[in-house]
C-alpha cells in the first residue's frame, strides 16, 4: 500500500462522501465532504479496535501526524490505551487551577461584560497560570498563592496584588462549590497584603487649567479616531471602558441620546446620555471614518475590538499630562466637581454619573423623570467647556 505524501494530500478532491487516505500503522487522513482533512488512528486493545483523533491538516503536518501516531503506539506497546490515557488527563486538568477558572469564566460568560471577562482572562493568564495553573486546585495552599501576589508587590503593583487575590478567590470558591477543593486559601490571606490607599482618579477641575486641556485636545495631532475620543470624552464623562468599546447601534442621533446597554455597565442596567449639540458633531466627524464598521473607536490592529484601554490615557501623556494630572477616568471627576460647584442638583449629577442608589425604586424614578434636567445639564456642561476653551476663567454656567 502507498503511504501518503504532502503533495497526494494536497491534491485530495471533495467527495459527496467521506473517504480515507491510508498511511501506514493504522494512521490515515478522513477527507470530509465540507474540505476538512482530519487525521485518525486505528488501533486494538486485545480484541477491541478503537479510533482516535490525531488533529486536522494542515495544522498537523503528515510528519507530526506520524510522530503522534508512534507516541500512540508506544502507549499500546506498554499495555496503555491512549484514548483512556486521553481521558485521563482532561478529567485531571478540569481539577487543576486553570480548569476550574476557566469552567468559571464560562460559567459567567453571559452575566459578566465582554470586556471585563477579557481583562479577568488577561490578569488569570499573566499573574496566576505560569504559577498555579497546572497545580491541583485542591493542593494549593495560602503560603504558595501569597508568593505569588508578593511578586506583584514587589513591583509596587499594590492594588492589583489585592485584585488578584479577589480574583483568585472567585476561582477557589468555585473548587469549593463544585467540590474539588475544601477550602478558599485567599481568606487566610486577608490581611497578608500591604493595605492600598483609596484615591481619586486624577483630573484637573481648576477651570483656568480645564481650559487649557480643552486647547490641548484640539490640537492633538496623533490618529484622527484618538483625538475625536479624546474630545468627546469630557463631553460625556462616562467611565473609559464604556467610552472605547461604544458601538454605532447604541446612538439614537436623531434624539441625541446615547443609550448603553446594561450588559456593558458597571450597574447592570441600561444608562441614557443625552447628547449637547458639540458632541454631536463630533460622532458626525467620526461618521465617515467609521466605514460601516461596529466601534466608534476601532483597534488600530483590527476593526473587529474596539481601542486598547490605554490609548487615552497614552494621548494625555503625548499632551504633557502625566497620570498625577489627568486620567481618562479623571474626565469623570472634572464634571462631577465643576457641576456640583456650578449649583446643579447632586443627585441628577450622580444620575448622570450612573452611580449606585441604595433605594431602587427611587433610582428607577428619579431615571424615568430627571432625564429633562440631564439634557440640559449636558449641553450647559459642553457649553461651559466651549467657553472655558476660548480663555475664560471662572463663569459660571447658565442653566435655564
Amino acid at each position: 500500500m502507498a503511504t501518503l505524501s504532502e503533495t497526494r494530500i494536497r491534491a485530495a478532491k471533495l467527495k459527496e462522501r467521506p473517504y480515507k487516505l491510508f498511511d501506514k500503522r493504522g494512521l490515515f487522513l478522513l477527507v470530509t465532504p465540507t474540505g476538512g482533512r482530519l487525521w485518525r488512528l486505528r488501533y486494538r486493545i486485545g480484541a477491541l479496535e478503537k479510533l482516535i483523533s490525531l488533529g486536522a491538516y494542515p495544522d498537523v503536518t503528515l510528519k507530526r501526524a506520524r510522530e503522534k501516531r508512534d507516541e500512540a503506539r508506544r502507549l499500546i506497546a506498554d499495555d496503555i490505551d491512549p484514548s483512556a490515557q486521553r481521558k485521563a488527563q482532561r478529567a485531571a486538568l478540569l481539577d487543576t487551577f486553570e480548569g476550574v477558572a476557566q469552567e468559571w469564566l464560562a460559567l459567567h460568560s453571559k452575566s459578566l461584560s465582554p470586556e471585563t471577562l477579557s481583562i479577568l482572562g488577561a490578569r488569570l493568564n499573566s499573574a496566576l497560570y505560569p504559577y498555579l495553573g497546572s497545580r491541583p486546585v485542591a493542593a494549593i495552599t495560602a503560603q504558595e498563592l501569597l508568593i505569588v501576589l508578593r511578586r506583584i508587590e514587589a513591583r509596587g503593583r499594590h492594588e492589583t496584588a489585592h485584585r488578584i487575590r479577589a480574583l483568585a478567590g472567585r476561582v477557589l470558591r468555585h473548587a469549593v462549590a463544585t467540590g474539588r477543593a475544601q477550602h478558599d486559601v485567599t481568606a487566610d490571606l486577608k490581611d497578608a497584603l500591604a493595605p492600598v490607599k483609596s484615591r481619586n482618579f486624577a483630573s484637573v477641575t481648576d477651570p483656568t487649567r480645564v481650559g487649557e486641556l480643552m486647547r490641548a485636545i484640539d490640537g492633538y495631532s496623533g490618529y484622527p479616531v484618538t483625538a475625536l475620543a479624546l474630545k468627546l470624552a469630557p463631553l460625556v464623562f462616562v467611565r473609559p471602558g464604556e467610552l472605547r468599546a461604544a458601538e454605532w447601534s447604541e446612538f439614537e442621533l436623531p434624539n441625541a441620546e446615547w443609550r448603553i446597554p446594561a450588559a456593558r455597565l458597571k450597574m447592570k442596567e441600561q444608562h441614557i446620555v443625552p447628547l449637547a449639540r458639540q458632541a454631536i458633531a463630533i460622532l458626525r466627524e467620526l461618521e465617515p471614518l467609521a466605514r460601516g464598521g461596529r466601534y466608534l473607536f476601532p483597534s488600530l490592529r483590527t476593526r473587529d475590538r474596539p481601542m486598547s484601554e490605554n490609548t487615552i490615557n497614552a494621548a494625555l501623556r503625548r499632551l504633557g499630562y502625566s497620570s498625577e494630572e489627568q486620567t481618562g477616568h479623571g474626565f469623570r471627576s472634572m464634571a462631577s466637581t465643576l457641576l456640583n460647584e456650578q449649583g446643579f442638583p447632586p443627585d441628577v449629577i450622580e444620575l448622570q454619573l450612573a452611580h449606585t442608589e441604595r433605594n431602587k425604586v427611587h433610582a428607577a424614578y428619579n431615571k424615568a423623570q430627571r432625564l429633562s434636567e440631564r439634557r440640559k445639564m449636558m449641553q450647559a456642561w459642553a457649553d461651559y467647556l466651549d467657553r472655558l476653551r476660548a480663555g475664560a476663567n471662572v463663569i459660571p454656567i447658565r442653566r435655564g
